[in-house]
Formats: C-alpha cells, sequence, structure tokens
C-alpha cells in the first residue's frame, strides 16, 4: 500500500505519523509561551485547573500584546478594505479606449470591496485574527478555519498537523477535535455506537471522542473528509477549489524544508530568558533587602526586651553602639544586575516596537498613522508581510468571496480578469495608494501647465469618480452623471427661453394697453363734447 492510499484510508494514522515530525516546534513554541503569555500555548497534559507559572517579567507579554496589535492594525486596516480588485492589464487597455468606462468598472469593483470588508467586520474576522496573531508572535503557527456560516475559528499547534512540499505549498491537514459524544448528531452517534440515555450524565459531559479532519490536495483541488473511531463519517466528504479553502495554515517566517514557521519570540528568547531570570534575582533579593531586623549586642547595657516593647518617642536606658540594623551590602552586585536588565529592556522595546510613538491616543486612526506603522513594521520585521500576504491575507479575502458568491451575494467574477490583489508594506491601504498617486499626477499637472489648461484636457467627472472610488466612497447618487449634467443644462435652457419669451410678450403687450388706453380716453373726450359734458363726465 502506498503512502497515499494508506493517507486516505486513515486520518488518525497520518496524525500519529507526522506528530514526531510537529514535536520539536511544539516544544519550542511552548517554551516561547511559558515567557510571555504561558497560556496561549498550555504544557502537554494541561487541564481546566492547571496552574500555569507566573513569568518574573512582564516584557515578554507586553512585546507580543504591543506586536499582534500593530500588525492587527496593519494587515486589516477597520476603516478601509486592505486589498483592491485588479484587472488584467489587456482588459484595462480596452476600458480606457471606451470612454467613461474605466471610473465605472472601477467604481462597481469598489462596491465589492466594500461588501466583502462589510462580511469580515460582520463576521468578527478580526476579534479571532487577533489571536491567530499572536499564536503566530509566539508559537509561528496557526491553523484558520472560515465556515460558510461566517467567522473564523483559530487552532493553535498543539491542535492540527500540516504536511509541506519543497516548495511550501501544502499538501495534507489533519486536525483533532477532542469532543463530548453528547455533542454530536443523532446520526453520528448512532454511527459510533453512543447512547446517551444508557450512558451516565457525567460520562455524556466528558470530552472523549476525536474526531478527525483530513484535508488534502488532489487532482488540483481540495478534498476532506472526516473520521472518528477509525471510521469516515457518512456525509463529510467534500471538495473546494485550490484557492477557496476554508482550512488556512500559515506561518509567521518561512524555513527552507521545514512543514512548519518559525516564531517572532524564538529569535529573541535568549533575551527574554536572560531577562526572567536577572527579574527573579532582583525581586527575591530585594523582598531580602527590604527585611528588617535589628542586632543587639549581649555584652552590651541596651536591654532588648526594652527596646522591642519601648513606644514611638520613649526613653531607655542603654547605648547606641550596642544596636545595629542587619544589610546585605549587595548594593553593587544587584547593580550589575540592574543595569543588565535595562539593557536588555531596551533591546526587546526596540524588537517589539514598545520605544516607538507610531498611533497617537484617540477614537479614530488616520490613514496616515496606519501607513507610517506599516512602513515601522516593514523595516523592523524584514519584510514579514511578504509571507502574510501569501497564507494569511489572500487566502481569507479568496475564502470570503467564495463563500459570498455561493451565498448570492456577491456576482461570480471572471476568473483570470479581476483578481483580489493584497497591498502591503507602504501601501497597507489598498486604494488609499491610487489616490496619492492621483494627487500628484493632477498637482504635477497643474504646476506645469497651469489650472486652466490643465482643466480644458481633464475629464471632470472621470476625474470625480477615480477621486472617490480611492476613498472607498459609495459614488451612487453622490456625483451627478454625465447624462444628470444634459438634463439640468436643457432644463436650464429651456427656463431661460421661456422668461425671455415673457419678456418679450411683457414689452409687446404694455404698449398695446397703453395705446388702447389713449384710444378710449379720446373716445370719452369726443362723446363728450357732442353731449355738452365736460370729459369728466359732468353737466
Amino acid at each position: 500500500m502506498n503512502e497515499k492510499t494508506e493517507v486516505h484510508n486513515s486520518a488518525h494514522s497520518l496524525y500519529e505519523k507526522l506528530e514526531s515530525k510537529r514535536e520539536p516546534f511544539l516544544i519550542r513554541a511552548r517554551e516561547c509561551s511559558k515567557y510571555t503569555i504561558p497560556t496561549l500555548m498550555p504544557l502537554l497534559g494541561h487541564t481546566s485547573t492547571t496552574e500555569f507559572a507566573t513569568p518574573w517579567q512582564g516584557m515578554g507579554a507586553r512585546g507580543v500584546n504591543n506586536l499582534s496589535s500593530k500588525l492587527l492594525l496593519a494587515l486589516f486596516p477597520p476603516n478601509s478594505p486592505f486589498f483592491k480588485l485588479q484587472i488584467d492589464d489587456f482588459t484595462l487597455e480596452e476600458l480606457t479606449k471606451q470612454e467613461g468606462m474605466r471610473a465605472q468598472v472601477e467604481e462597481g469593483l469598489n462596491k465589492i470591496e466594500r461588501s466583502v470588508q462589510n462580511e469580515i467586520e460582520k463576521g468578527a474576522v478580526r476579534v479571532s485574527g487577533f489571536e491567530a496573531i499572536k499564536h503566530l508572535v509566539v508559537a509561528g503557527n496557526v491553523l484558520l478555519y472560515l465556515p460558510d456560516s461566517g467567522g473564523m475559528r483559530v487552532f493553535n499547534l498543539e491542535n492540527y498537523v500540516v504536511q509541506r512540499d519543497q516548495m511550501g505549498n501544502v499538501l495534507d491537514i489533519v486536525v483533532e477535535e477532542e469532543v463530548s459524544p453528547a455533542t454530536l448528531s443523532k446520526d453520528i452517534q448512532e454511527f459510533i455506537g453512543f447512547s446517551p440515555e444508557t450512558e451516565s450524565t457525567d460520562m455524556n459531559r466528558e470530552k472523549s471522542t476525536c474526531i478527525y479532519t483530513h484535508i488534502y490536495r488532489e487532482d488540483g483541488k481540495w478534498e476532506v473528509y472526516q473520521e472518528i473511531k477509525g471510521k469516515q463519517i457518512p456525509g463529510s466528504s467534500g471538495t473546494y477549489p485550490l484557492d477557496k479553502t476554508p482550512w488556512i495554515p500559515v506561518r509567521f517566517s518561512r524555513v527552507e524544508n521545514e512543514d512548519y514557521g518559525r516564531g517572532y519570540v524564538e529569535e529573541y528568547l535568549g533575551d527574554i530568558k536572560s531577562l526572567d531570570g536577572l527579574s527573579q534575582a532582583i525581586v527575591e533579593g530585594s523582598a531580602i533587602a527590604a527585611k528588617t531586623v535589628f542586632l543587639v549586642n549581649p555584652n552590651g547595657t541596651t536591654d532588648p526586651r526594652a527596646l522591642e516593647t519601648a513606644e514611638n518617642g520613649a526613653i531607655i536606658e542603654g547605648m547606641e553602639q550596642d544596636v545595629s540594623t542587619l544589610g546585605l551590602n549587595k548594593y553593587n552586585d544587584y547593580r550589575v544586575a540592574l543595569e543588565t536588565i535595562t539593557t536588555i529592556n531596551e533591546r526587546l522595546s526596540y524588537a517589539f516596537l514598545l520605544n516607538s510613538a507610531v498611533q497617537r491616543n484617540g477614537d479614530r486612526v488616520t490613514a496616515e498613522e496606519i501607513r507610517y506603522m506599516a512602513n515601522e513594521l516593514e523595516s523592523a520585521l524584514g519584510g514579514i508581510y511578504s509571507i502574510l500576504s501569501q497564507e494569511l491575507q489572500l487566502p481569507i479575502v479568496n475564502r470570503i468571496m467564495f463563500a459570498m458568491e455561493r451565498a448570492k451575494k456577491l456576482p461570480v467574477l471572471p476568473k483570470g480578469t479581476v483578481e483580489p490583489v493584497i497591498v502591503t508594506g507602504m501601501e497597507a491601504l489598498g486604494r488609499g495608494n491610487d489616490l496619492n498617486k492621483l494627487q500628484q499626477f493632477l498637482s504635477i499637472l497643474t504646476q506645469s501647465l497651469g489650472a486652466e489648461a490643465t482643466m480644458s484636457r481633464l475629464n471632470v467627472g472621470d476625474a470625480i469618480t477615480r477621486v472617490g472610488t480611492s476613498l472607498g466612497i459609495d459614488m451612487k447618487g453622490l456625483v451627478k452623471t454625465d447624462e444628470d449634467i444634459a438634463a439640468e443644462q436643457q432644463a436650464q435652457q429651456q427656463a431661460a427661453q421661456q422668461a425671455q419669451q415673457m419678456q418679450m410678450m411683457q414689452a409687446g403687450v404694455a404698449p398695446a394697453i397703453n395705446q388702447l388706453g389713449g384710444m378710449v380716453k379720446q373716445g370719452m373726450a369726443n362723446n363728450a363734447q357732442q353731449t355738452g359734458q365736460d370729459p369728466q363726465g359732468q353737466a
């Protein structure tokens, strides 16, 4: 039986086989967690009543939380999408030939980006994302699961194994979940021969059953099935496109020919352990030094009992030379330890970006602050975005878009024509970079050619649409279209023509009325002369 056939027949056996390869990474991850956040990767055999060891310093936990928070803000910015939908060059060239089409397509793609971003916010992906990033910083590995119903689940390194090829592509993932049989569906309970009526309540609640989920690559797609007690669960098998899988294994850093990654804490574990040991020595020594003990000369005249029971300000018999205070005389030794602690703290503060005030205190964070933070993270972490964009951000976007397409929340985009692109590093704000380029372009034109020449050559409507799209604004109904402007101009022309006609009519009617009034008066005057009356009608 070849290896692939064995893998497909038993997920449990494959899990046990790959555990030995995972063990060195798991031991290292637990050691890193011990000196930073002990509850993140607990020791083997832990339970809900396990008492975790408390580190003697808080620099490790503070550094992990600070770096994770900045990574979360840079990878998943709250006010704008962390990706953009990009059109291939040939299609873009065809759209450019048609006047106004490129702006309309960009506006439509922007609507899709906002819809995906809203789905991410609604599914609370950022909450689980913060937990996942902490696992990446400490353990270097994490497995994400994004179901069709939304949300995201995080599996730590203890609960899954993974197998990759030499290029780093995932071949197999096996997830182990320990569950209580009482929580399973009735079909699965009958399948494994479990009867809630015949078992005690305590046994029903115990997590005594393991479910194994095997995800493997075959024939250009992902195959998945679940197994319990050595049997494949009926109806649990399925397939996913190669780039749409809900199971996403992520590494913090890639190591050649290794199935797992390495965490950021591991690179500075020596400093963290040294800081922990020195902090313990300082704390314990300080507690000893803080204890006050008086020594009394046994051959002196001072009575120890009188000294002990004397009230504040009391006068007793004795000599000052008979009494002394016990001291350690270790000040210089503790000073060396303290100076070493200060040096290590400075190095760790720089490594975990604790000394840099990137983000101001406030409810809202500007785009420039996020861009500055992304630049600093990129410089300090040595291009960490390169792997996180390909193994974390892009798979999440592809998976969420695929789930939304299946739920008819998004139109199906043509494959190969429109693809999501993660914009990282200095350009971590997606379309915000397009806005900067557009502003720079208009500024150069205005300075070189002048405002009048620029406006005469510029398609103003298209420029306005592109600016709004770059800012992520819904342009529908906000900016007037060419049809709206043409209709308004036509309405203004009609109103002007009507006003002109009214003026002409008024200009022609007034003289006619005056002439008619003069004729009436002349007729009345002639009639009065004939009847012998004055023009006012009097005799």
